[in-house]
């Protein structure tokens, strides 16, 4: 039964039988959520190139012999490389009904100190292999009518952080195409969404020299008081991707504990 077929099914959201193209899937956010859409029945190519993380996150799904998971270890920044792959890959597995742009990097410090190929790479890793993503995926989304391609933005873009100008200028051009993208793709079937994650503790907290004074300022501004777990982007990362959500498109939703409210 493919994704057509199967919308509007009572039940649980539906993401069986999907062929799900995320990057950075075994990053710290990444992982988790690789894992649920993996026990939904979904396919996930797993964009990463952090060895060690592609090793751990092979290691937790073999635990619980999980199917569906294909590694391609790919270096963003290549982005004539990344096509290449990707084209590959999507010949191979018959297209991408689901993209997902995740993977980022973050440099701290003060505006004045980054120079603008800092800037550049940023935007490149950040913005630019999710455009190389999108085109690679998009004709095999059309042609059947279905696709959801979901961005992942930021708290930061709202404010309250110093010392990331390029990776906020970042996740505020995926909220820009979130838009773009959803005005010129909704005429095939297909959705465009952005989440921004609250302030999860994964990898991205150790720029910060002060770490209980920092769950201390996360707290603060939730009005849900806990710290964020991957299963909560896990969550909304599925009920996006799924038939259920066929009627939402260019929005960017929050899930950071009521930090942002809209």
């Amino acid at each position: 039964m493919n994704a057509r077929q199967s919308a509007g099914r009572p039940g649980s959201l539906s993401i069986a039988g999907k062929t799900i193209l995320y990057t950075g899937a075994a990053g710290g956010l990444g992982t988790e959520t690789t894992l649920q859409f993996l026990r939904a029945g979904a396919q996930v190519i797993a964009v990463d190139n952090d060895h060690g993380k592609v090793e751990n996150l092979l290691a937790l799904a073999k635990q619980e012999s999980l199917k569906g998971l294909t590694i391609c270890e790919a270096d963003l920044s290549d982005l004539a490389g990344l096509r290449t792959r990707l084209e590959k890959k999507s010949a191979e597995v018959g297209g991408f009904d689901v993209v997902i742009n995740n993977a980022a990097i973050y440099p701290s410090k003060d505006f004045e100190e980054y120079t603008i190929e800092e800037f550049q790479a940023v935007q490149r890793v950040n913005v630019d292999a999710g455009i190389v993503c999108v085109q690679v995926g998009l004709p095999h989304m059309r042609e059947q009518a279905f696709g959801r391609i979901i961005n992942i933005a930021s708290v930061t873009f709202y404010g309250g952080w110093a010392k990331l100008a390029p990776y906020v200028q970042s996740k505020g051009a995926l909220v820009g195409l979130t838009r773009a993208w959803a005005r010129e793709f909704g005429e095939y079937g297909i959705t465009v969404n952005a989440i921004a994650p609250g302030a999860f503790p994964t990898d991205a907290e150790k720029i910060h020299p002060d770490p209980e004074g920092y769950t201390r300022f996360v707290l603060d501004h939730q009005a849900v008081k806990r710290r964020g777990h991957a299963r909560d982007i896990a969550n909304a990362l599925i009920f996006l991707a799924s038939d259920e959500a066929g009627f939402i498109t260019g929005q960017t939703l929050s899930v950071d504990g009521g930090w942002v409210m809209h």
